[in-house]
């Protein structure tokens, strides 16, 4: 195994500023860094961890906690939180909950047990309730599904605000009968976007029908099984909103197997622009959320606490975007006629 001179050696850099680079990687310059890296990869160098760690008092290491690892945006969150991690010198260790509070505890208990600096959590819940009465708080972030008026950094999403956009779309193409179908019943992010499904039919002056809101739970299924619900009424809504993608591709399969057409016969939307939904047929009108930026924002706002440095934002809000796709057309009774 090489050793440290060595790398300083073929970077061209004193070893001073190797340990500096290995240590505290944002205290060296971007082009000091890759060079250091580069050397490092080139000597084959292995730093004696154990040593690092017990200097600094860190282990280098991050937990993210992920509701369902198979959740495509949670993937594209992981994404952004890895390249964060990895530019900055961390590592990141992911677990797959399945939004279970013993396993988010098991895993958060890692930073108590200082084998590793701190916690991101998807889900809004606060994994380090367990911890023995006392303990000082502990580095966590709150991305994604967040607790209201937590008392750490959180990054989220307007979802009242996003729903309500997409469902005054749907009303500014005549669709006055606009079913739902929901996520989780517990999740803040459902609750959220039924609010602003209904604040904007409020403001058009439609009655709230409980008979057009339908439970779901974010999945390929709920989307398929909701959707027969839906068609099935008596006075079928003209249009869907699906809380997420992946319920709305669920629905997409189960309309056409009924024999209707998007959009001519229903108008359909999702949330969130996962990459198949653009791939459907026809294209999926959504909410795109900048899910890269949720890891990213979530890995840098924790390593700032982390090392003590002072967090501008403590709760961050990022943007939405209403994507305009194939899947919604004007409400067939108000569509022009095709000349013959």
């Amino acid at each position: 195994m090489s050793n440290i001179r060595e790398v300083a050696r073929l970077a061209g850099v004193s070893v001073a500023t190797v340990s500096r680079t290995l240590k505290s990687p944002e205290r060296v310059l971007p082009e000091t860094r890759e060079k250091v890296n580069a050397a490092v990869e080139q000597a084959g160098y292995r730093p004696n961890l154990m040593a690092v760690q017990f200097r600094s008092r860190r282990t280098g290491n991050l937990v993210i906690l992920v509701p369902k690892i198979a959740n495509t945006f949670f993937a594209r969150v992981i994404s952004g939180a890895q390249q964060a991690a990895q530019a900055s010198g961390y590592r990141l260790l992911l677990c797959d909950t399945q939004g279970r509070e013993d396993i988010e505890q098991e895993f958060a208990a890692l930073v108590y047990a200082h084998q590793a600096d701190g916690v991101i959590q998807l889900r809004a819940s606060d994994p380090f309730v367990s911890l023995p009465p006392g303990t000082d708080a502990l580095p966590l972030v709150n991305a994604c599904e967040v607790v209201k008026d937590a008392p750490y950094p959180t990054i989220s999403l307007d979802n009242r605000a996003a729903a309500r956009a997409m469902t005054e779309h749907l009303l500014s193409l005549g669709h006055h009968r606009i079913g739902i179908i929901k996520g989780p019943r517990s999740s803040p992010l459902t609750l959220d976007r039924v609010a602003g499904y209904e604040d904007a039919l409020r403001h058009a002056g439609i009655a709230i029908d409980p008979g057009l809101i339908c439970h779901g739970d974010f999945t390929l299924s709920a989307g398929y099984e909701g959707a027969g619900v839906m068609l099935g009424l008596a006075e079928r809504p003209s249009a869907l909103f699906c809380e997420n993608d992946e319920m709305a591709i669920g629905a997409l399969k189960r309309i056409k197997q009924m024999g209707l057409r998007v959009p001519e016969d229903i108008s359909l939307v999702g949330f969130d622009d996962i990459p198949f939904a653009a791939y459907c047929d026809p294209p999926l009108t959504t909410i795109s959320q900048p899910a890269e930026a949720f890891g990213q924002t979530a890995v840098e706002m924790l390593i700032a606490r982390i090392e003590n440095k002072p967090v501008a934002q403590q709760h961050v809000l990022l943007p939405f975007e209403l994507t305009l796709r194939g899947s919604t057309a004007p409400v067939a009774s108000e569509r022009t006629p095709t000349p013959r």
